[in-house]
């Protein structure tokens, strides 16, 4: 029965994909982008369904209908840049007698993204705005209040934090906390004013990496527990490392506006690809004999992996936190340009003006800082690797 079933499933899945092929031909050219996208998210599932493809069709004869789909749909789109263009020739038999166009690029034959993509981002934002709003709302309120409730205490007693902190959290370590402290005084001592500045810094920062352990460290998880899930986020995580930082400032400005807001979000985008990579990494370096142990005292998945995955990968996920926090203050740097305040910003207008000793004063606080942070983290993960790691025998 299961060998008669299984080979109907995956011929009901094709013409279900062929289907769904033909049901969206009118959404070729689309009136608004953003519903064609929205559309074919409902092909996503069936995307699946090419690889049963494989299995029915000779692996040639696969690869030979892929190149030629390809080729069809190169086409198509050719048909519509063309079809679209307001700056095609009036009659297609200037093609053939007016051979100009092949020395010069033809104005005509230009694919039409920027309308499709600005008619569909106008629909998305009429149409889902306001959640947005609602976003950029609650992480306005907790940037402001955080950053007031730092700004309104004491210098010294921040100084005195920052230094208990990193004592209790890099094992009592004398020289790290008296090193630590010193960077954090020096910060305001380059100027009483970079020490605002750089509160309202790092609390971009801590928003930012917050929000990238909520979201980074379970989908680390899941590609851990998951192959399926890990060749499907894998791409992502690509894409989002070769992207130029810049670019990533884009959606939160069109989306959140000019602030601090679109900063924390290009912080997430930014730095979280790393805490993902390193949380699946630290997973999956676990020993499969201590799993097996697990296992052999009836620990469900639950148990094993947050009495056992989780603790050992521990020094793994530390060593994201740390690099996800040094590219989330890179980021806060960068978007110093679209009207973010802190250290970055005395950065930008010291270049603006000239002013080479201004930005450089300020760009020896950002380091202080990043050094600050570079060694609370990084200490607090040397203190749980040794906790991890089994005892040196003496020699």
């Amino acid at each position: 029965m299961n060998n008669i079933s299984y080979p109907i499933l995956k011929i009901s899945s094709a013409i279900i994909f062929v289907l769904l092929i033909i049901f969206t031909y009118y959404l070729l050219i689309p009136k608004n982008i953003f519903f064609l996208f929205l559309k074919l998210i409902f092909l996503i599932p069936t995307i699946s369904l090419i690889v049963n493809l494989v299995n029915l069709v000779p692996k040639n004869l696969f690869y030979l209908l892929s190149k030629i789909f390809a080729f069809l749909g190169m086409v198509a789109l050719l048909v519509v840049s063309y079809n679209s263009s307001k700056r095609k020739p009036d009659d297609v038999s200037e093609l053939y007698t007016d051979f100009t166009w092949l020395i010069n690029w033809p104005k005509w034959l230009d694919t039409p993204f920027m309308h499709w993509i600005n008619t569909g981002w106008r629909g998305f934002i009429a149409d889902y705005g306001v959640i947005f709003d609602a976003i950029g709302y609650g992480l306005l309120r907790g940037y402001t209040e955080l950053k007031n409730v730092i700004v309104q205490a004491p210098w010294p007693v921040v100084i005195i934090g920052v230094i208990a902190i990193t004592y209790f959290t890099s094992g009592r370590k004398v020289g790290t906390t008296a090193f630590v402290g010193f960077c954090t005084f020096f910060i305001g001592f380059l100027n009483p004013r970079f020490w605002d500045k750089a509160i309202e810094t790092t609390t971009m920062v801590v928003i930012g990496i917050a929000i990238c352990i909520v979201i980074g460290i379970p989908i680390g998880i899941a590609m851990a527990r998951s192959e399926k899930v890990r060749n499907a986020i894998l791409p992502i995580l690509d894409t989002m490392q070769v992207i130029p930082a810049f670019c990533y400032l884009i959606p939160g400005i069109i989306l959140f506006g000019l602030g601090a807001i679109p900063a924390i979000i290009s912080i997430f985008i930014y730095a979280c690809p790393p805490l993902i990579r390193l949380t699946d990494l630290g997973i999956r370096l676990v020993d499969k004999e201590v799993i097996e142990a697990a296992r052999s005292f009836g620990a469900s998945k639950k148990q094993m992996l947050l009495g056992v995955q989780l603790p050992l990968a521990l020094p793994n996920i530390m060593q994201g936190i740390n690099q996800c926090t040094m590219m989330a203050l890179a980021m806060v740097v960068i978007a110093s340009m679209i009207g973010t305040r802190g250290l970055g910003d005395e950065v930008l207008l010291g270049l603006q003006q000239l002013n080479v000793g201004a930005a450089l004063e300020a760009g020896l606080a950002i380091v202080l800082l990043a050094i600050v942070l570079d060694r609370m983290t990084q200490a607090y993960g040397e203190k749980i690797q040794e906790r991890t790691q089994p005892a040196k025998k003496k020699k």
